[in-house]
């Protein structure tokens, strides 16, 4: 199949596609003779694996090292798999509880600015944000 219909069948942009293969995280198994590149099942396949890795929120390098691991299980233990997730859980968690101090925080700006008309010299928001 051509790039386009990998892009369609994938969920993965044309675009896209074209730069995980320059950063060597993908490629098309064959190229024809006007070096068009030409994809099979196994390339959507993996194609699926990578968005699937990205929606899970692993970089291009744990996608990387997941593919590795994928592409040669028997060389493989489930621990290391494993341990990419347990990270990304972990990176997760902290992300998260640094979004709900930042809801907090301007929670408590939106609180204590009345939102009005007056000049911006007296606005809440601005005067905390000042402060060091």
């Amino acid at each position: 199949m051509k790039i386009s219909d990998l892009a369609e069948r994938s969920g993965i942009s044309a675009h896209t596609l074209r730069y995980y293969e320059k950063t060597g995280l993908f490629s098309a198994s064959q190229r024809n003779e006007s070096n068009y590149r030409i994809y099979s099942q196994d390339d959507l396949t993996t194609a699926k694996f990578i968005k699937r890795s990205k929606e899970c929120g692993f970089s291009l390098a744990e996608t990387a090292t997941l593919l590795a691991i994928k592409h040669d299980k028997s060389q493989h233990v489930c621990a290391e798999a494993k341990s990419i997730t347990s990270t990304k859980i972990t990176d997760i968690t902290q992300q998260i509880a640094q979004l709900k101090q930042m809801q907090k925080t301007l929670q408590q700006l939106e609180q204590y600015c009345c939102g009005g008309q007056e000049s911006a010299e007296f606005c809440s928001i601005i005067a905390a944000l000042e402060q060091e």
